[in-house]
Order: C-alpha cells, then structure tokens, then sequence
C-alpha cells in the first residue's frame, strides 16, 4: 500500500510477509531502501540501501526520509502497518517510565516496566502501552 509519494519513488507498506521493526520500502530500479518508523516517537531512520555499490545519493535518502517524517504520512504509515498486522512491534520491550522511551539495554529501575501489549489508534493516532506490575498504562500521543 502507497504510503506516499517523493519525486519519482513510492515509499509503500508490504502487505505480505512483514516483520518487525516497522518500516516502508522504497523500490528503484537500481537500489532498494528501507526506513524504520515507530509507535512510540515520530523519528523515522534509514535502514538500509541495497545493493550497497548502488546507493543512491544522500540527498535522495534524506529527502525520502522527511517525506515519511510528514505527520500526515507517518501516521498513514502506522494506521496501514497496525490495520494488517495488528502489532505496535513493542511487546515485550521495556518502557523507562521515568525517561518516557522504550531501553533496550539498562539496568532494570523501579521505573521500568515491561512492555506487555501494545495498541495503535488510527484515529486519533496515539499508543497505547499496557505495562506489566504498573498502576496504569501508558498513553503516547504521536
């Protein structure tokens, strides 16, 4: 599915055999790229170009990257990742209460929680975060 459009390339969600983390793929005729999007923060990062020898320039990888960081877009990108796959890809992480961030490698604090479900609304584009051994969730507004 189109999630949207830079120049000439179409930055897509697979509906098929899509795994985590989040991502879109940009197909060329020469390279592919993909780009990591998140439930949690509205940063989105390159994550790879292949193949590697036909790397497009850097300013064509920057400019698909800011074309999905649009609000309007990235959330298109979320609502399209959780309506086929029903998945946030934050189970089972760890949520710094404290730090409001997903760790990956810490010390475990009596601010950390695990991460045991997560849910997207489309709608109203938040997170929710249920955290196991917490009084409450989490409610990330993106």
């Amino acid at each position: 599915m189109n999630v949207c459009r830079y120049k000439d390339f179409s930055l897509v969600i697979m509906l098929r055999d899509q795994h985590c983390p989040p991502h879109v793929h940009v197909d060329a005729q020469t390279w592919s790229a993909r780009f990591k999007f998140s439930f949690w923060h509205n940063g989105v990062e390159l994550w790879d170009v292949v193949p590697h020898s036909q790397r497009p320039p850097s300013a064509v990888l920057e400019g698909l990257r800011q074309a999905l960081r649009q609000p309007a877009h990235l959330q298109r990108a979320r609502g399209l990742w959780w309506r086929k796959l029903r998945t946030a890809c934050l189970d089972n992480q760890l949520w710094d209460w404290e730090g409001n961030e997903v760790v990956v490698m810490k010390q475990l604090a009596r601010t950390t929680y695990l991460i045991d479900s997560a849910s997207y609304e489309p709608e109203v584009n938040k997170t929710l975060l249920s955290l196991t051994g917490a009084a409450e969730g989490v409610e990330i507004e993106l």
